[in-house]
């Protein structure tokens, strides 16, 4: 998957895109860690249950340029995508899904198209 000026996940009404105020700083405070590449990357839980071993996860890759990213619900693994949307614990995972994507929103990494 290339690098894309704005995202939506399956499912999901929403498209994000990156904002032209990131700064490498509040990817590093959000928890995003840079890769050999010198991209960020984020991965987070969205199990509530099971933070350390969760069934479903969001990542987010952004370049290293801070120009283009991508963003995927993946399992627990990594290995496969997953529709929070349509999942048995959809309304969790959908929550928390929104909770970070906010965080990210308010510290101006994202914007909702």
């Amino acid at each position: 998957m290339q690098f894309t000026k704005s995202v939506q996940i399956q499912g999901d009404s929403d498209t994000y895109s990156i904002s032209t105020d990131i700064k490498k700083y509040a990817l590093l405070d959000l928890g995003f860690e840079q890769t050999r590449r010198g991209n960020f990357e984020y991965k987070g839980s969205l199990d509530t249950d099971n933070p350390f071993n969760p069934v479903a996860r969001l990542r987010i890759l952004i370049d290293s340029d801070l120009t283009g990213f991508k963003m995927e619900t993946l399992s627990g693994n990594g290995l496969r995508k997953v529709n929070i949307f349509t999942h048995p614990r959809s309304a969790e995972f959908v929550e928390q899904y929104h909770y970070i994507l906010k965080e990210m929103l308010d510290r101006h990494v994202l914007v909702k198209n």
